[in-house]
């Protein structure tokens, strides 16, 4: 509750300063805004405190949000609040205030927590992560959901700060040429950094008006498939008969399947490559596989 409510409930500020008393029933979150009840505040508690401090019209964004939005993203330490430009109001304790020109026309709400949609969620959420493979992950979770589509995520894109959006560029990026998860992302930055011949990613496979598969990596030419079996993105339940008949669909029809875990390709780079390398050149000197490629939906 704010110092304003408090008062407009009829409340006197002495009676708010025994409350918020060491030792008081009550407690001071950040200034002018309080918990009506003892011990650490929930999630959800922080959150209403956070937006009572920023005012009338704020909203939360970026991690918060994500999280709202049931996107996978890790637990920051701070909360980010946006707020219209012109309002003075600091970051404090856990809050990061955000003044903005582009308050967003339309909100979320869950009760009494408004957060911004899940396209500027994951724009705002890039500029309070700490590396490539973070951002990379909450893009492609986002859309591996189904929870914004490319397009919405581009055009916040050309609202984000320049100097502030090249891991959202490239993560988009990856996203538009069919990564669609972290694993795959880091399988990319090895062939890119091996220099192997670029590949499709997540192409559909066709064996004439059949659907064989939807491999991570696809080079046509050789008719060789990689998969990464992260148990994250591929081994929820009931996915791993999928995976095995998926795997025997594309191997009965002589297409080279190979499988690697996300931890094999970030901690053994150099026998990934040897093992993607072998399989092109096996599969170059073979008659062309009668298989139908269409990109990544």
């Amino acid at each position: 509750i704010s110092r304003t409510e408090v008062l407009n409930c009829g409340m006197s500020l002495d009676q708010v300063q025994w409350r918020i008393r060491p030792g008081g029933s009550w407690q001071r979150l950040l200034p002018g805004v309080y918990l009506a009840a003892t011990g650490t505040p929930t999630r959800s508690q922080s959150e209403i405190a956070a937006l009572r401090y920023a005012g009338p019209g704020s909203a939360l964004t970026g991690l918060a949000a994500l999280r709202r939005h049931g996107v996978r993203a890790r637990e920051g330490k701070t909360i980010t609040v946006l707020i219209p430009d012109g309002r003075v109001r600091k970051s404090r304790s856990f809050v990061r205030v955000w003044p903005t020109t582009r308050m967003p026309e339309f909100v979320m709400a869950d009760g009494a927590v408004r957060f911004t949609q899940t396209a500027r969620a994951v724009a705002d959420a890039s500029r309070e992560l700490g590396s490539l493979r973070e951002v990379r992950a909450v893009t492609a979770d986002a859309v591996q959901r189904r929870a914004c589509r490319l397009d919405q995520l581009i055009e916040e894109l050309a609202h984000a700060p320049m100097r502030q959006s090249a891991w959202l560029r490239r993560a988009l990026a990856e996203v538009a040429d069919g990564v669609r998860s972290v694993a795959e992302g880091d399988l990319r930055d090895l062939i890119i950094r091996a220099r192997l011949p670029q590949p499709l990613f997540n192409p559909r496979l066709y064996l004439g008006r059949t659907f064989l598969a939807k491999p991570d990596a696809w080079w046509p030419v050789a008719a060789v498939a990689v998969e990464v079996d992260s148990r994250e993105w591929h081994l929820l339940p009931g996915d791993w008969a999928q995976t095995l008949a998926r795997h025997a669909r594309m191997t009965a029809c002589g297409i080279l399947v190979l499988h690697f875990t996300p931890t094999q390709v970030r901690a053994e780079p150099d026998r990934v490559v040897a093992e993607i390398r072998s399989a092109l050149r096996a599969g170059q000197q073979r008659p062309t596989l009668p298989v139908r490629a269409l990109p990544a939906a």
